[in-house]
């Protein structure tokens, strides 16, 4: 049985598309995806301050690309992405809190996606509490549940310990994924060698 740790922040752009196109590859292999909710600023700031550095000082060819880069990755996968949203960059602790409050009842993947949907779909603010009842209220899930769940001082240390683990491990932002705990991919583009890494342990 392969064991596939899916590393992510609701934050990421480029997260959101992979956390779109790796549930259809993970489902064509049968097999099981662990997501595992980080805050990525906590990486940047630990050991990734770069990502801060090339924010305040583009390469302007480079941001150009980028912006064509996400448009294209956005229409292979099937999403609307606004890129460069009204806020930005977010703060997603409460949205990735609440995805470890619906774990306990098997809906991580179902509140992750929803957040994606707001905060990259429709550009809503997904830091703000009525946002984020609407996500629950998408989902059918109680917003009592939510909102006294992200609060809890488990929930808050269970993201903590996840965002300390892949620094750990050797990760360095989001999406970050292992195949059998030691084989690490970054990046959606890399999805390609997971699928490899799938073929070889199939």
């Amino acid at each position: 049985m392969v064991k596939f740790e899916f590393f992510f922040d609701v934050s990421s752009p480029w997260t959101y598309i992979a956390f779109q196109n790796v549930r259809p590859l993970a489902q064509e292999y049968g097999v099981n995806i662990e997501w595992r909710p980080i805050l990525v600023g906590g990486i940047f700031n630990t050991i990734n301050p770069s990502v801060y550095e090339s924010r305040e000082n583009p390469v302007p060819a480079k941001l150009a690309y980028q912006d064509k880069d996400i448009a294209d990755w956005a229409r292979v996968s099937g999403l609307k992405v606004v890129w460069k949203p009204d806020v930005f960059p977010v703060n997603s602790v409460k949205s990735l809190r609440g995805c470890l409050v619906a774990e306990r009842t098997g809906r991580l993947a179902d509140m992750a996606k929803v957040f994606f949907e707001l905060y990259w779909g429709e550009n809503l603010d997904i830091s703000q509490d009525d946002v984020l009842a609407q996500g629950c209220d998408r989902i059918g899930f109680d917003r009592k549940t939510f909102f006294d769940g992200i609060a809890e001082p488990e929930i808050k240390q269970q993201l903590k310990d996840n965002t300390e683990e892949v620094i750990r491990r050797g990760g360095f932002g989001s999406p970050t994924m292992f195949v059998n705990e030691t084989d690490m991919y970054f990046g959606n583009d890399r999805l390609i060698l997971v699928r490899e890494a799938f073929d070889r342990l199939s």
